[in-house]
């Protein structure tokens, strides 16, 4: 996707010339992860990415045709970290109530946007459309594998539309967007309106008891 070589190219070069295009490619992603932690979206240029990895512009051009390209590589990476975590997490506890089951897709995520800052800028501030495809993608992942999670541990019933977990998902998803542009670090307040909002919406939807007879 983002490689302009072709494998026959990349083949044909000394493994010397392979080795410090492959080491210069790193440093370029992590100088990038670095400007993005300390500074923010808007400081991350290309040149700026350039200059702290110690490789001339001209030269950094040669892997990557702009700045957007860096940023999907490093978000792509994120996503298959925040996708290998995030079904761990719903194959692992057993929720009693709806609330159980939010927090268990809720925690991860805010989890891992804490520990990995340049990960919340690139999603929350990167507007990219190709960002913004990967993004969209992920959460239409997570809303599947949610409808199965609650589907299965009895907490809404099979023929709850997939639509539901869409939506509250994404509910969730705009919650998120606005904690982590109040703070670096996501806004408690927000994120606990955002379980509230997703625990109240998904439990219009739970199974109700039966009516108990007068």
């Amino acid at each position: 996707m983002f490689e302009k070589t072709s494998p026959s190219q990349a083949s044909a070069r000394p493994p010397a010339v392979q080795r410090r295009g492959v080491e210069r490619r790193r440093a370029i992603l992590d100088a990038a992860e670095a400007l993005l932690t300390e500074q923010g979206y808007a400081a991350a240029t290309l040149k700026a990415i350039g200059e702290r990895a110690g490789i001339p512009t001209a030269s950094v051009y040669h892997y990557f045709s702009d700045r957007h390209q860096v940023d999907a590589e490093l978000l792509q990476r994120h996503v298959s970290e925040l996708d290998a975590l995030t079904r761990a997490a719903l194959d692992d506890p057993e929720p009693r109530t709806l609330r159980e089951a939010v927090d268990a897709v809720i925690d991860p995520l805010l989890a891992y946007f804490r520990r990995h800052p340049s990960c919340a800028e690139l999603w929350f501030a990167g507007r990219h459309e190709v960002l913004v495809d990967l993004v969209r993608a992920f959460d239409e992942t997570q809303a599947e594998r949610f409808w199965h999670f609650v589907v299965e541990h009895g907490l809404v019933p099979a023929d709850t539309p997939r639509l539901v977990l869409r939506l509250a998902l994404e509910a969730c998803s705009r919650l998120f967007d606005v904690a982590f542009r109040h703070s670096p670090a996501g806004d408690d307040v927000t994120i606990d309106e955002a379980r509230r909002l997703v625990t109240a919406y998904l439990e219009t939807y739970a199974p109700q008891p039966p009516k108990r007879r007068l």
